[in-house]
């Protein structure tokens, strides 16, 4: 056999080694890749990219969590947009973070409902305001949540809702970045979805301060923020010569006050709500153990929703008794039609209307 003859072989032979030398390399590569967890860090960026369809906000993650190396997991949000579970890669904090998403004609998530369940227990269902220009709340029962929900302008009927809870010990840096994760991935699904919705501004600080604690109440006469609509008001005559507040936020979808009784004891809780939070209020339906409380509404120009108003004699779950021994019906009224009017004041809301309950 003459040696052109054989080149063909000798090429394949030739060909064979080098593939076989380029599978080679590729293994070796890909094996240092795994053993230096290079394709661990690769596999969790791509988790947290695709994380709540792709719509999860990444700057405050590694604040929230108390690390950097996170995974993202996918959850089942039944008749959620969108849900999503971050959790710590590698030892760490124990902290995690869920994400849901939703719109605000579906049905709320069931463990949202707890909130406005405990309205009249105390001051269980207290929610202090986002700020920065959000329209959201901070809430604690147990582990933090956040709440935004942002209004669709093209669509009056309609708001982009997510909640952002925080499992694990946590602090206002933990906190801060739950704000940032909430807000900004609320933010980006909005724009993701077609619902055109004003933004706040970043968040740089969130608060864990909480009413009810000592020190937190103060004279009626010194309220200057969620009660100050109180202060002309016959509360003192009516048990409660104190207050506690949040400071005044038109953003916030709920405001509330209380008022206070001698022995730093909150006796009758004001709330409002907007928008979803709103409707999500109402879905729960105005309970309460003796039927002390009284509701009004108002029309007002961001949501198609009816703003609601409410006031209950509150509970004490501790000494398991009112700290308002006797429910005042038409103290509840006036107190209410002075927090509701000046609520619709300060948003530009018109025809405020106590429920008749007669």
């Amino acid at each position: 056999m003459s040696a052109t003859q054989k080149k063909p072989g000798l090429r394949g032979i030739h060909a064979g080694w080098y593939a076989g030398v380029f599978v080679l390399v590729l293994g070796l590569v890909a094996l240092a890749l795994y053993g230096s967890g290079a394709y661990d860090s690769w596999r969790d960026g791509r988790s947290l990219d695709e994380a709540c369809d792709g719509t999860l906000a990444q700057g405050g993650l590694a604040s929230a969590m108390g690390s950097s190396h996170l995974r993202a997991e996918q959850d089942d949000g039944g008749s959620s947009l969108a849900q999503c579970f971050v959790k710590t890669a590698r030892s760490g904090t124990g902290r995690a973070v869920q994400i849901t998403l939703r719109w605000s004609t579906a049905g709320p998530p069931s463990d949202t409902l707890v909130w406005y369940n405990a309205d009249y227990n105390g001051v269980r269902a207290q929610a202090a305001p986002l700020g920065n220009g959000w329209s959201g709340v901070v809430r604690y029962d147990g582990t933090w949540q956040i709440m935004v929900a942002l209004d669709c302008v093209n669509q009056k009927n309609k708001a982009l809702v997510a909640y952002g809870d925080l499992f694990g010990a946590s602090n206002g840096t933990a906190l801060t970045g739950l704000g940032r994760v909430t807000s900004e991935t609320a933010q980006k699904a909005a724009e993701k979805y077609g619902c055109q919705a004003e933004a706040g501004r970043r968040l740089t600080s969130v608060s864990t301060a909480l009413l009810g604690k000592p020190g937190t109440a103060k004279p009626l006469g010194q309220a200057q923020g969620s009660c100050v609509a109180l202060r002309g008001t016959t509360a003192p005559q009516n048990s409660t010569p104190e207050i506690m507040e949040y400071p005044a936020d038109t953003d916030a979808p709920q405001t509330n006050c209380y008022l206070v009784t001698k022995a730093q004891k909150p006796g009758y809780g004001l709330y409002a709500y907007y928008g979803a939070a709103a409707k999500d209020f109402e879905s729960v339906g105005f309970t309460h153990p003796d039927d002390d409380y009284a509701w009004a509404t108002a029309t007002c120009p961001r949501s198609t929703q009816k703003a609601v108003f409410v006031i209950y004699r509150l509970y004490d779950r501790d000494a398991d008794t009112f700290p308002v021994a006797h429910y005042s019906n038409s103290f509840a009224r006036s107190a209410l039609k002075a927090f509701a009017d000046h609520e619709a004041k300060q948003r530009g809301c018109t025809g405020v209307r106590l429920a008749d309950r007669s």
